[in-house]
């Protein structure tokens, strides 16, 4: 399907939502507004900004069958039961991917952190994660097992090494690379499990009223206790001196044992559980980063991966458990094979 036609589509559903929305709200006869591009996301969903009169909505265009809206949907509820900041779903149509949102603003972390505010903003951040964290979600959302971990790494050899350096694992680093893996994995497995959205980053949290408001969190799972505080301080397109990650990490430990949640009761366990989780979602991301250029045709993407390798060298430093990633890595830049 042609994007004029989608376009088109949508803007009819929009006219015949909007109607009956302003006529239910008692908001008056519904105006003509404008629709513009609020902003686009590595997948196939779209947002768009309607516009008239001071008052701001947003649609989401998630097409099928690339895209359902029924886990954006499950998990906003989810989360509203925390009590956390999430848009309020206002119409939907789910066969045509067309969802109707409230508008949580126009500005997200990522816009505005700077070294002097983002201890006030992770602040609020930090609030929202661990009330969200204690919502009970076992078999409520999808597990992250051992076969989605393995899968998310895989994504490294198979689309980073493979399409952007252009070889493949030999046969020693391939036995290498299984070791890593199984390090990583059982790490994440050992940990306590509790709602975990997956891209808790500061591109996804808007500063509204309250703060953060949360968006993207549709891939919601089940899963590593670390991996939303992690993702949030070893961000895809923002990096802070180590320290500062470390005192964030702790101030969020500490606040987490106050509130019961189950983190360990040693901050180095803590600690080494984050770092462990970081390098497997940074191997993912590099690989995803990769399939986004040469299967989607995004290659902007690729220009973040650096950063991901900072990150993972940074931690490789210090836990020698994962030497032998180090020397992987050192060879696949170098052009060489074990």
């Amino acid at each position: 399907m042609s994007e004029d036609i989608r376009f088109t589509q949508l803007r009819t559903w929009l006219d015949f939502s909007l109607a009956r929305l302003f006529q239910e709200r008692g908001w008056g006869a519904y105006p003509t507004g404008t629709l513009t591009p609020a902003s686009s996301d590595a997948s196939f969903r779209r947002y768009f900004r309607w516009e008239c009169d001071g008052r701001t909505l947003i649609v989401m265009d998630a097409p099928p069958p690339q895209e359902d809206c029924r886990p954006f949907l499950h998990v906003a509820s989810l989360l509203a039961e925390a009590g956390v900041h999430v848009p309020e779903i206002l119409a939907q149509d789910l066969d045509q991917g067309f969802l109707l949102l409230s508008d949580l603003g126009r500005h997200t972390y990522l816009d505005v952190l700077t070294a002097d505010n983002a201890d006030d903003y992770f602040d609020a951040a930090l609030t929202a994660l661990l009330a969200y964290q204690r919502v009970p979600v076992a078999g409520r959302l999808p597990v992250y097992d051992r076969a989605l971990l393995s899968r998310e790494l895989q994504l490294f050899p198979d689309w980073y090494v493979r399409c952007v350096l252009k070889r493949s694992f030999s046969e020693a680093e391939a036995a290498e690379w299984q070791h890593v893996c199984e390090v990583l994995i059982d790490s994440a497995l050992a940990q306590p499990q509790v709602l975990v959205h997956r891209d808790y980053m500061p591109r996804n949290l808007m500063v509204s009223d309250p703060n953060p408001g949360i968006l993207d969190f549709q891939d919601a799972v089940f899963g590593p206790i670390t991996y939303d505080v992690t993702c949030l301080f070893k961000d895809a397109f923002l990096s802070w001196p180590e320290r500062r990650v470390k005192d964030w990490l702790a101030m969020y430990w500490e606040r987490a044992r106050q509130q019961g949640l189950p983190v360990d009761e040693n901050f180095e366990a803590f600690y080494r559980a984050s770092d462990l989780m970081g390098v497997q979602r940074h191997l993912k991301v590099i690989g995803i980063f990769a399939r986004i250029c040469h299967r989607d045709g995004k290659p902007k993407y690729l220009a973040d991966v650096p950063r991901f390798f900072t990150y993972i060298e940074t931690v490789i430093a210090r836990r020698p458990e994962l030497a032998s990633l180090g020397t992987l890595l050192k060879q696949l830049q170098a052009g060489q094979s074990v």
